[in-house]
């Protein structure tokens, strides 16, 4: 396929130091995720956008502006709560819809310029951690459950940071989930100066020939 759509010839203007997209689809009653956002939000230099907000279900996804967006931050964070044992719908429609227009139709002029951005998940789950192992109800690590996401940050070249996680989501006392809160924005500043993000994996990339194969 050839490029048609943005004819990006140069390295874009990365305007946003840290873009957290926030997937939820019951924003407004999550008292978790708002915690994590707008500590987030708060911090110098960071964007936390509601997609949900942005795109209601059923909502086309503006491609276009999800590309500009992207190729506008230096480091990008995708924020929201595991739901049986995947990501939220949007999020998967998200990628289907912008990853795949800039690796597989317009990866000249889009998709080779978001290789090198660092990507961070921050992801809460409901139950405790003990029920993420083998003995436990959810049978694999929370972290395990992440490994589509990880298989596509290694795809698209984006560095992979060490997952935020959040356990308990909905069920923590106020000084509890002030301290998860206060736990973030610190992650968060640390990755940005470049400490604390774990182990990183940059996915070497050819050129794109083949296809892309409960609230909290």
């Amino acid at each position: 396929m050839t490029d048609t759509t943005i004819t990006t010839t140069t390295a874009p203007v990365r305007s946003i130091d840290t873009l957290v997209l926030l997937f939820h689809p019951r924003f407004a009653q999550s008292a978790t995720n708002r915690a994590l956002a707008n500590a987030a939000a708060a911090l110098p230099g960071v964007e936390v956008v509601d997609m949900a907000a942005l795109y209601p279900e059923g909502s086309a996804i503006d491609v276009d502006a999800e590309v500009r967006r992207l190729l506008s931050a230096r480091r990008v964070v995708l924020q929201f709560p595991v739901q049986w044992y995947a990501t939220p719908p949007l999020l998967k429609a998200w990628q289907d819809a912008v990853l795949t227009r800039m690796y597989y139709m317009a990866y000249a002029s889009e998709g080779r310029h978001l290789e090198g951005t660092p990507l961070l998940v921050a992801a809460t789950a409901g139950n405790v951690p003990e029920a993420y192992t083998p003995t436990g109800q959810n049978l694999f690590p929370l972290a395990d459950l992440l490994h589509p996401l990880h298989a596509t940050a290694h795809r698209c070249g984006l560095p992979w940071a060490e997952p935020f996680l959040v356990y308990r989501a909905g069920k923590m006392g106020a000084a509890e989930l002030a301290g998860e809160a206060a736990r973030y924005a610190a992650r968060l500043r640390a990755w940005g100066a470049g400490a604390g993000a774990g182990a990183l994996e940059h996915g070497s990339i050819a050129c794109a020939e083949e296809l892309l194969g409960a609230a909290a």
